[in-house]
């Protein structure tokens, strides 16, 4: 089949599929989407847009009609009809398979010990008595508890004292299956960004640094290259590298691991698709991660990942103090810098720490780089409308 004429079936409406889609217009790709939102960042944009729930097997089942190959920009989905589907004979990317284990925080954790990643000592537990052994067991004063499903951007996480826990101080905050881990002392969190074709190719973007918002939990700022020395560079590529092996399926795979003192790295999670950590690579690389992923679903080559210029990137997050119609303060005065490119997801109204949007910035030096981020991180802000 002419890889120009696949329909690209994607589950999910998000801003991760619009600027899929706004990365491949070029190549007149055919991108049908299915969301439950009709004022999605995808619908006004895309070629097909189909109102529904991401659970409803009907609804994913008339997307798979009528697309020659299906992929997600969300992790809740219903994987047991993706499973279905690809044992049907229709393709999918990634496997389902890796889904699965992705969307079970527990198996994930599991799976990467059985194949020899590097990750933090955990456990899993339902019970409070299960709690409390498991908490006994873990090293330090303080360890990390997170829901098995349906967490994201820092929902069902949750770091905690040990003291608190085993004296009863602070109640038990999640209730159903969990996953107890340790606390790894963080000296960086980090990402690498890998994409694996159908024949098993891999290429790897240079590392990312991750910067978080303590209290939303959500990426302020990243900075690629990470400020890491090339030892560290190369030994987190080749975890990345294997861990994508491990799940043996084609896409794109983003490896978030903590970097400690001592120089160790273990990885934290793995989202199968598009990531936010991988936003500065639409200017910065000379294939961003959208066109790699769209490269795959179509059997194209993978492209270059080299870096153009160091980048960073800031998300555009809703002001704390108000809902509604919005607009970006400063923004006149930000566009006249040279080297920014700011990226708005068509968001009908602004929430508190929303991400609405995101900065990319290019610089030929850190110093430079770290000014202007630094500049428009104070200026460029939403504002009532």
């Amino acid at each position: 089949m002419n890889p120009l004429k696949k329909r690209i079936g994607v589950l999910g409406g998000g801003q991760l599929g619009r600027m899929m889609i706004e990365e491949t217009l070029r190549l007149n790709v055919t991108f049908n989407i299915l969301e439950n939102d009709k004022d999605c960042p995808c619908a006004p944009i895309c070629d097909t847009f189909m109102e529904g729930s991401l659970m409803d097997e009907a609804k994913i089942r008339e997307l798979a009609a009528i697309s020659d190959v299906l992929t997600w920009e969300i992790e809740h989905v219903n994987t047991d009809v993706l499973l279905a589907l690809a044992a049907e004979g229709k393709e999918i990317i990634p496997a389902p398979s890796v889904l699965k284990i992705i969307q079970d925080k527990g198996l994930q954790k599991q799976f990467y010990f059985d194949h020899q990643i590097p990750t933090g000592a955990f456990f899993l537990v339902q019970t409070e008595e299960e709690w409390f052994e498991a908490i006994e067991k873990l090293p330090g004063s303080k360890f990390v508890a997170k829901t098995r499903k349906g967490g994201y951007d820092g929902k069902g996480v949750a770091i905690l004292s040990k003291y608190d826990i085993l004296n009863r101080l602070e109640p038990i905050p999640f209730e159903g299956p969990c996953l107890l881990e340790a606390f790894v002392p963080c000296e960086k969190e980090l990402a690498v960004i890998v994409a694996r074709d159908r024949e098993g190719n891999m290429v790897s973007y240079p590392s990312i640094e991750m910067e978080f918002d303590p209290e939303a939990n959500l990426v302020t700022l990243l900075l690629s290259p990470a400020r890491i020395g090339s030892i560290i560079e190369e030994k987190a590529k080749q975890i990345a590298r294997d861990v994508v092996a491990a799940f043996n399926s084609p896409g794109l795979f983003a490896v978030e691991m903590f970097l400690d003192p001592e120089g160790n790295l273990f990885v934290n999670e793995v989202a199968p698709r598009a990531h936010n950590s991988g936003h500065h690579t639409i200017e910065a690389c000379y294939t961003s991660q959208f066109e790699q992923l769209t490269r795959i679903l179509l059997g194209l080559p993978l492209g270059s990942t080299e870096l153009i210029q160091p980048a960073a990137m800031l998300n555009l997050l809703g002001a704390k103090d108000f809902s509604g119609s919005y607009k970006l303060d400063k923004l006149h005065e930000v566009s006249k810098l040279p080297g920014v490119y700011v990226h708005l997801y068509a968001k009908k109204e602004s929430k508190p720490m929303r991400k609405m949007g995101h900065v990319c910035l290019m610089a030929p030096n850190l110093p430079e780089l770290l000014e202007k981020a630094a500049y428009v991180s104070k200026h460029l802000v939403f504002v009532k409308d």
